[in-house]
């Protein structure tokens, strides 16, 4: 059964994931970021690294993303990482936390990996319950992230849309939305990325991210690889204008865990999403103003329509607007807990 929860929330601007290359240099220079974005499982522990965090949450609104909970396991969650998640969370008080659909334990054994679940009735009472396990610990809502897929099971009786729907009505969780995974599993399964997005529930989705990804090469066949090891692709960012302009601005995330480039460059992502964002909202401005002058009446303005821009930005992003991404090369993964996520 669902339960309120209290939900807080990071400014509808972008962010950056922190990584250990950049915590000197974020706390000597004190950058311009939206807010940043921890994994959970670097920071269970002690050390230099939690200490600067302690010191950068006191600059930057935090975002604590969880990559180990298995919350498809069907033995349940870990009581002991939950717990290990817990502290974590008291410690460094995040103003969101996130999870991912997938499991990645069995019998014991943890997997580096986020594995895909099948899309079932019976798989969603499992992830239901563990859901409300967690957020009945934290006392707090957490965000659910679709995962990025290169298989499907043939016998799920719903797609992960649907699925991640009917969590949310049973839970009373969030959604992460990764837009990236969302093109990889689109492009890799052939389905629609937009009606994916489409079909989730607007209201729900409390963060975005966005990635690079690899393309590789099989055969005949293309397939994208989830490895958070580039730039943000033309045809992600013209899935993340969709996004936006049904959804309005959220908390955005830029993602990179391989090859991890200076910070400069993750803080140059940041801010084209933000002027892709504000320029939607620029926009659509614009023609409810002309609409008024061309027909005078009330005119309706969605929640977001609302949002005060200090500037006006290009009306047309030109990254938005591009074709097809070039093919990358694939980046092999690293061990540990930074992984693409």
């Amino acid at each position: 059964m669902s339960r309120a929860f209290q939900r807080l929330s990071i400014p509808a601007s972008a962010g950056i994931g922190l990584r250990s290359p950049h915590i000197s240099e974020m706390l000597t220079r004190r950058p311009s970021a939206g807010w940043l974005e921890v994994h959970a499982e670097n920071y269970m522990g002690h050390g230099a690294g939690v200490e600067a965090l302690e010191r950068l949450r006191q600059i930057y609104p935090l975002s604590v993303h969880g990559v180990g909970l298995s919350l498809g396991s069907a033995r349940g969650v870990d009581r002991d990482h939950l717990e290990r998640l817990r502290k974590v969370c008291e410690r460094f008080q995040p103003d969101l936390v996130s999870e991912h659909l997938a499991w990645s334990v069995a019998d014991g054994a943890y997997l580096n990996d986020l594995l895909p679940l099948r899309y079932d009735e019976e798989a969603l009472a499992i992830v239901a319950r563990n859901v409300e396990t967690v957020q009945g610990a934290l006392a707090r809502q957490v965000l659910i992230e679709n995962l990025s897929a290169y298989v499907a099971f043939a016998d799920s009786s719903m797609n992960e849309a649907e699925f991640l729907a009917e969590l949310v009505a049973r839970t009373g969780c969030g959604l992460l939305l990764d837009v990236n995974n969302v093109q990889v599993s689109a492009h890799n399964l052939q389905y629609d990325a937009k009606a994916f997005i489409d079909a989730l529930p607007a209201g729900a989705i409390g963060e975005i991210h966005l990635a690079g990804h690899a393309t590789n090469q099989v055969g005949a066949d293309t397939v994208l690889i989830d490895d958070h090891g580039s730039r943000v692709p033309p045809v992600v960012w013209s899935l993340y204008q969709h996004a936006i302009d049904r959804l309005g601005p959220r908390p955005t995330l830029i993602e990179w865990d391989t090859d991890v480039p200076v910070l400069d460059v993750l803080l140059g992502e940041a801010m084209w999403a933000d002027m892709l964002t504000a320029s939607i909202i620029f926009n659509r401005k614009q023609a409810a103003r002309q609409a008024a002058v061309a027909k005078p009446r009330p005119v309706s303005l969605t929640p977001f329509e609302s949002v005060r821009t200090s500037m006006p930005v290009l009306a047309a992003f030109a990254a938005a607007k591009a074709g097809p991404a070039m093919p990358v090369a694939l980046t092999p993964m690293e061990g540990g807990y930074d992984v693409a996520a």
